[in-house]
């Protein structure tokens, strides 16, 4: 189920590697619809890890939530299970192929933390900073076809 509001998504899923790819896809497209291509490669990559997580460890099912909200100058991303045990960041050994994960998460991040829920579960959160709106869209001169030469605009750009 998708939710939507004017900067509000959730996705409930159940955390399999099909599930995954399609979240990442979901993801990607609501940040291109709230014009956020910049923080795309970034948010992908941490629910991708957060969701590996679920996928991996999580018990006693795979059930959760993920939501994207864009507040102000911030985009959080949170992922909700239902296990009540806390993840840890660990220093992988350089040739492991996994347990890299929430390191990831917070080298790509602004910040990132985890809210437990007790019994109910945690939910693992990550922020990136929004691109502000003037960043985003371009401005470009106006053109005066008469004069054929950039006009002033009464648009601030």
């Amino acid at each position: 189920m998708i939710s939507q509001q004017s900067r509000h998504c959730t996705v409930e899923l159940q955390a399999l590697p099909s599930r995954i790819r399609q979240v990442r896809r979901i993801v990607s497209a609501q940040l291109r619809y709230w014009h956020l291509d910049p923080l795309i490669d970034q948010a992908a990559l941490g629910v991708t890890e957060l969701l590996s997580n679920v996928h991996r460890h999580a018990e006693p099912d795979k059930e959760c939530i993920v939501e994207i909200e864009l507040m102000l100058d911030r985009l959080t991303v949170s992922v909700h299970d239902h296990d009540p045990r806390l993840p840890e960041v660990h220093d992988a050994d350089p040739f492991a192929t996994c347990g890299r994960g929430l390191a990831m998460v917070a080298a790509v991040s602004e910040s990132w933390g985890v809210c437990p829920q007790g019994d109910a579960g945690k939910t693992v959160w990550f922020t990136l900073p929004a691109p502000s709106p003037t960043a985003i869209v371009p401005s470009y001169p106006v053109y005066d076809a008469a004069a054929k030469t950039p006009a002033r605009s009464a648009v601030a750009g």
